[in-house]
């Protein structure tokens, strides 16, 4: 399995302070209600990449700055309401070919342009990962997942033919109450054998009302695990083969600052339970006010293979999370810290090593906390 820098592997949830900073500063009334956090779409993707500081919303990815010269800043901080009132689960005819994205409406228009420049998440084909989508104001309903079909040009508009159904899922379980950043979230097993650059598509059909909302993410199946370029002044992906390596993936907080402050000078702080594995914190240097990012690498030390691993620690700086880890699962909840395995890190041979990160709140920890691994 490649191994690449993971800076941020999955969109995490933002500060509540900065969304309220952002809605203050929209120009008119926040819409609903939801569109995928992971893989991000457009409009939320966008939204993360041109938040300001001052809750202005000025996108360094090109594709997300033309579609704001074409349709203005309130389609990003609505980012969320991509939707049809009268939808009825309606598709074919009732959105027109190359307005999909878009919701078949004027106001989102912008976001059904027909290029290789937007935001984009680096998957593996045929991986299973774990969907979020948000949930703004929660309904039940279900939700339908199309991929592209094979030989799909990324510069022709979206057409219904081009979108072949894979996945759907009926009333997921949410991570938190609806309003904020929060998200449905269900495992889904992408198609095997895509390569190249793709759209994901998310229908999510209301049971209780005609509304329904549409969804566009930007995905290339190039052996990544969830890591997002084209955000906050990383390069997207500019071809279907490039590799993930050629650009570095970025924090997609919406809080991040555009600008990193220097890495901690904190060594490495590494710790064993006895286990048969060893956990290692490293700070990293992407900082921003009130918030920082760290890694965690878990490598197995004994001569067999483990089946499962657990990292805990204990927070004494008040330090919190911003969104949930990436390759792990927050199993324990600060200031008692408990992290364990996902599927696809689950086992480990001996040697082998396999890591996780994550957006905190506070400050980085000057001294790396005592960290202890251990294997069921």
């Amino acid at each position: 399995m490649p191994r690449f820098t993971r800076r941020a592997l999955w969109p995490c949830v933002a500060a509540a302070a900065v969304l309220v900073a952002a809605v203050l500063v929209a120009p008119g009334p926040a819409g609903a209600h939801g569109v995928a956090l992971v893989p991000g779409s457009r409009t939320y993707l966008c939204y993360v990449d041109g938040l300001q500081a001052n809750g202005q919303i000025i996108p360094s990815n090109p594709a997300c700055a033309d579609a704001v010269a074409q349709g203005g800043q309130q389609p990003l901080y609505d980012w969320f309401g991509v939707l049809r009132s009268d939808a009825g689960g309606r598709t074919t005819g009732y959105i027109p070919d190359g307005q999909i994205c878009g919701g078949g409406t004027t106001k989102y228009a912008a976001y059904n342009a027909a290029r290789t420049d937007w935001p984009t998440t680096h998957l593996t084909a045929g991986s299973t990962i774990q969907l979020h989508y948000s949930n703004w104001a929660a309904h039940p309903g279900t939700f339908h997942m199309y991929i592209t079909k094979d030989g799909w040009n990324p510069l022709t508009p979206l057409a219904w033919g081009d979108l072949v159904p894979f996945w759907s899922v009926t009333d997921p379980p949410q991570s938190g109450g609806p309003g904020g950043f929060n998200y449905y979230y269900w495992d889904t097993t992408l198609p095997a054998a895509k390569t190249g650059r793709h759209i994901l598509f998310i229908q999510w059909v209301r049971s209780d009302s005609q509304e329904n909302f549409f969804s566009c993410s930007d995905v290339v199946f190039d052996g990544g695990h969830g890591e997002v370029t084209g955000v906050g002044g990383s390069q997207p992906s500019s071809s279907p083969s490039q590799s993930r390596s050629a650009s570095p993936s970025v924090s997609v907080s919406p809080s991040a600052s555009k600008t990193p402050s220097p890495p901690s000078s904190s060594s490495p702080s590494t710790g064993g339970g006895g286990g048969g594995c060893t956990a290692t914190w490293q700070n990293v240097a992407i900082n921003w006010a009130g918030h920082f990012q760290a890694e965690v690498t878990v490598k197995n030390t004994g001569s067999s293979t483990l089946n499962g691993w657990t990292v805990k620690w204990t927070y004494t700086g008040g330090q919190g999370f911003d969104g949930a880890p990436w390759n792990g699962t927050l199993t324990g909840q600060p200031p008692n810290v408990v992290v364990k395995n996902v599927d696809w890190n689950r086992v480990l041979g001996p040697n082998a090593t396999t890591s996780f990160g994550f957006n905190g709140t506070g400050t980085a920890p000057a001294t790396p906390p005592a960290l202890t691994c251990t294997s069921p």
